[in-house]
């Protein structure tokens, strides 16, 4: 099993030094990678539900570090640590730009990107962004993530696309990672599944909140829609892996009819929790160690790195 890390893109300790301290502790620890979370812009009027929070509710409030600059200055600042878009909403910027700032990256980072992609939630964040068509994005990100593919691997790529065109270009530098940096796909809709199977080589769903419990029986359960799907499209099936996002939202609440939620309670009892995940086939797990102050993130991540950890 491996273990990541959330790193906060607004609130107090989302600033230079804070950030940094962050990383290399993770990196220090053990951990396999950090997520960076995408918010370009945050609209005043939100009326979007959020889909994991119970009340919908968006639980920021503040403008947020861009994701792909904050990737790049946490390259810079470690050496093993995996530099994850956790995830990145595919739409909102425009895709050849996008895959040329993902690959100089991972080229500088000596192979570090991991692509974690979505196709958003908020309405109003596209509009403000003069996003392609809300209700169409589902079909935008997959030709967006095409259009990632032919960049990052041919020698002279062009597109002629249903939202996006252009002609014969010379693209450098290619990742380092061959035959591209890893894409991993968030949510686990039908749609976010199949998009999985032709795709990705990850599944990154979040799990273990009131709102979104997504149990290790239910994870199980989509590994093996996961596998079929991948399998009538001619993929391996053993190709695709899964990380597993477990925010702390909602307070920490547990889904309802639980007494507790996943990886609380006793380190035994955390250890168990990942056994159980492990053992429906999740092969990296990522915990919420964000607090309101530098301190406590830094002893929630000694906490884990010294004491769970050994026990997995």
């Amino acid at each position: 099993m491996r273990f990541g890390f959330y790193l906060p893109t607004r609130g107090p300790t989302a600033e230079p030094q804070a950030l940094t301290k962050m990383a290399q502790t993770g990196e220090q620890l053990g951990f396999t990678s950090t997520m960076i979370a995408d918010h370009i812009v945050i609209p005043d009027r939100i009326e979007s539900p959020y889909p994991y929070t119970v009340a919908g509710n968006f639980l920021g409030d503040e403008e947020a570090i861009e994701q792909l600059t904050l990737m790049s200055y946490i390259a810079a600042c470690t050496t093993k640590l995996r530099l994850v878009t956790s995830v990145m909403i595919l739409p909102h910027r425009n895709p050849v730009v996008t895959a040329k700032i993902l690959s100089s990256i991972d080229f500088l980072s000596g192979g570090r990107v991991t692509v974690g992609v979505g196709v958003g939630w908020m309405r109003e964040e596209f509009e403000a962004l003069d996003a392609p068509d809300f209700d169409k994005r589902g079909a935008v990100s997959d030709e967006y993530i095409e259009i990632f593919k032919k960049l990052w691997t041919e020698a002279r790529p062009s597109h002629n696309g249903a939202a996006y065109q252009f002609e014969t270009l010379r693209f450098a530098p290619k990742p380092v990672q061959k035959p591209h940096p890893p894409i991993w796909i968030g949510g686990h809709s039908g749609p976010a599944l199949r998009r999985v199977a032709k795709y990705g080589d990850g599944w990154h769903p979040v799990g273990s909140t009131a709102a979104s419990p997504l149990p290790a029986t239910e994870v199980a359960e989509k590994r093996a829609r996961i596998h079929a799907l991948a399998s009538e499209l001619g993929r391996d099936p053993s190709s695709i892996e899964i990380a597993y996002k477990a925010p702390i939202y909602d307070g920490g609440k547990p889904p309802t009819g639980e007494t507790r939620r996943n990886f609380s309670g006793r380190n035994e009892q955390i250890a168990e929790d990942i056994h159980t995940f492990a053992q429906a086939g999740v092969d990296e797990l990522v915990f919420d160690f964000r607090a309101d102050s530098l301190t406590q993130t830094i002893d929630k991540m000694r906490w884990f790195g010294e004491q769970i950890m050994p026990l997995v």
